[in-house]
């Protein structure tokens, strides 16, 4: 769809539409909704960017926490959104040896107990080993420094997100 159509989209065609851009948080769309219309896909990421951005520290942890664990339950189950499912493969997450599992398990669960959610990484800008060497070395941040990386890789997730949804400026002259 075009950005004139994303205009046009009722409230709740709109937080259907966008609702899991950012993981399981249609709040952020149905926030989002009432700043149409946009002027391009950039000014949507941007709203939803600065409605992040501006969310106090527990409410950032909160959307943090609406994140699968990497290779976790929700994959092996089939329970992933579908463009959590999606991402995970194309990174790896899906065709893991058994000790590649086991390594994502203890990491995931010592992240989880470090920092109190679980990690997260664009997993479609990334690969097994990429997101295995940032599991280990972003262990070592402190909570502050964290969550603010964290929160970055939402907000990449949401850009890629969005741009499978809507169709950027140059896609349109094309």
């Amino acid at each position: 769809m075009d950005i004139s159509t994303v205009n046009s989209l009722c409230y709740e065609d709109f937080v259907d539409t966008f609702g899991n851009v950012v993981e399981k948080a249609p709040l952020i769309a149905a926030a989002v909704w009432s700043y149409r219309p946009f002027a391009n896909l950039s000014d949507l990421e941007a709203h939803i960017s600065d409605f992040i951005d501006n969310l106090p520290e527990s409410g950032k942890e909160g959307v943090l926490r609406c994140h699968p664990d990497l290779a976790g339950r929700d994959l092996q189950r089939g329970t992933l959104t579908r463009e959590s499912q999606e991402e995970q493969s194309q990174a790896g997450m899906a065709s893991l040896s058994p000790e590649e599992t086991t390594r994502m398990h203890h990491l995931n669960a010592e992240y989880k107990r470090r920092f109190g959610f679980p990690f997260v990484i664009c997993a479609k800008m990334s690969d097994k080993a990429g997101i295995l060497r940032q599991l280990n070395e972003r262990s070592g941040n402190d909570l502050t420094k964290e969550r603010e990386c964290a929160i970055n890789e939402v907000k990449k997730i949401c850009c890629l997100r969005l741009r499978n949804l809507v169709l950027s400026d140059t896609r349109n002259k094309l």
